[in-house]
Formats: structure tokens, C-alpha cells, sequence
């Protein structure tokens, strides 16, 4: 009888825990571990220090917070003054929704602040870390 409790406790959270997981995560997984067999998973912290990571650009220091600010719950704005919407799905529910979006701001992002593609293993680690803001 006690077996059957742990299973039944097993499959009952199984929902909870699928429902936590970003839809893009097993792709980006899937292509992080073909980049890097040694991939183990995700990180929240990896991804906070990649959205805090400073680079020189044309003599100026940038991160992401230099538009979308130091809380990416709030409204940000481009250095034209543009406003930008909050990162934060928990403030923007549409923010990283849309797959194509998702990709065409990573590959535009990444380029202006680190002059370069963001891997799949850095998507990854940032989807997971903007998710669990509350």
C-alpha cells in the first residue's frame, strides 16, 4: 500500500512540475547538450549573471539592464528612449510566448550588448532565471 502512495505522489506532482517549464527549454536542452555533451541542465544563476554581465561597447559599458534596467519588471527604455516593455514574463505575460520573437530579440540582444549569438545553454539559463521571477 505504501508503494501505491508513492507512486500516486510522484504522478500527481508530475503535472505541477510540467506546467513550471518553459515550452522552449527542451529544445534549447536538446541543442545545448549537441553543443556541449557535458551539459547537465539549466541555471537561474548563470542566467541572472548573463542579464547583469557588463561589456565595453564603443567606449560605453552595456548589459541587458542598460534597456530593460536592473529589474526587468519594469518598463525599460533603448538609448533612443524608446520604451520598452517589461522582460519580466511575471509583468508581461506575452514576453517569450512567441518562439520566433524569442529568437529574433536573443539573436538581436545578443548581438548589441556581447557582439555575438547567445548559445542555446545561455537561452536556456536566462528563460530559466526570468521565469522564476515573482
Amino acid at each position: 500500500m505504501k508503494a501505491y502512495w508513492v507512486a500516486l505522489a510522484c504522478c500527481l506532482s508530475l503535472p505541477a512540475f510540467a506546467e513550471t517549464e518553459h515550452p522552449l527549454l527542451p529544445g534549447y536542452a536538446e541543442q545545448a547538450r549537441q553543443d556541449n555533451p557535458a551539459f547537465t541542465g539549466f541555471s537561474a544563476e548563470r542566467g541572472k549573471a548573463l542579464y547583469f554581465a557588463e561589456q565595453k561597447r564603443d567606449g560605453k559599458t552595456m548589459s541587458c539592464t542598460t534597456c530593460h534596467t536592473a529589474d526587468p519588471r519594469q518598463i525599460g527604455k533603448t538609448p533612443a528612449y524608446r520604451k520598452v516593455e517589461p522582460l519580466a514574463p511575471v509583468a508581461n505575460p506575452k514576453r517569450f510566448s512567441n518562439p520566433k520573437k524569442v529568437e529574433k530579440w536573443f539573436r538581436r540582444n545578443c548581438d548589441d550588448v556581447f557582439t555575438r549569438e547567445c548559445s542555446a545553454q545561455e537561452k536556456g539559463d536566462f528563460i530559466t532565471w526570468i521565469n522564476s521571477l515573482k
